[in-house]
């Protein structure tokens, strides 16, 4: 199985080759495709009708010879959807899988954020797939966490989100999402609890998806 994702971050590779070790994935095969560009373009101008059709373009490119594609950025996460009504292979968004897991915990849930620019399209993907189920996701940016990412400071941005992790399940959240991929090594230095993380859950769902549409 070969799973084509599309990143706006070089980081993002190890992440997902590393949750791609387990058992679940030895017969699947994961190919990158990384444009920092899109996220630039979603900081200085927000996002807008034009470059999410220029994003759905380049997701419908990774379908060729892929078995599912993953957008693995959720600040341009809205563009998968676009990009899934125009072919048969599944196109995902990482999120939306995390989104479903955590609504469906059936327990106190909060969602972290890093990166401003993916505040409300996540607020709005975890609010869908909480009210499909009648329960409600609490939303949360991690302060000044995305300007430590963006500044190369990778250790300190893990040790604030594993912070603010910690915080959410001391104030008694049993549920910690981690929103976006780049924050998923932060699992690793919590003591709270251990957060759920899209990587993981994005890549199952991609596998499952998959497997449906060849069945």
């Amino acid at each position: 199985m070969r799973i084509a994702c599309l990143h706006t971050a070089d980081s993002n590779i190890a992440v997902f080759e590393n949750a791609a070790t387990g058992e679940a994935y030895t017969h699947g095969t994961l190919t990158h495709t990384v444009r920092p560009d899109l996220l630039a373009k979603v900081e200085q101008g927000g996002f807008t009708e034009a470059l999410e059709s220029e994003i759905a373009a380049i997701l419908l490119e990774l379908t060729v010879g892929a078995d599912a594609v993953i957008l693995t950025c959720s600040s341009i996460g809205p563009a998968a959807a676009v990009a899934a009504t125009q072919t048969h292979v599944p196109v995902l968004r990482v999120d939306e899988a995390l989104a479903q897991a955590t609504a469906h915990s059936g327990r106190r849930a909060i969602v972290l954020i890093a990166a401003p620019t993916t505040l409300e399209p996540t607020r709005a993907l975890f609010d869908a797939a909480a009210q499909a189920v009648g329960t409600t996701v609490e939303t949360s940016l991690v302060p000044k966490a995305w300007d430590l990412f963006k500044g190369g400071d990778r250790s300190g941005y893990l040790a604030m989100i594993a912070e603010a992790a910690d915080r959410a399940f001391a104030e008694g959240f049993e549920t910690v999402a981690l929103a976006q991929a780049s924050m998923m090594d932060a699992v690793d230095l919590c003591r709270g609890g251990r957060p759920l993380t899209s990587p993981d859950v994005g890549l199952s769902a991609a596998m499952a998806a998959s497997l449906a549409r060849a069945s």
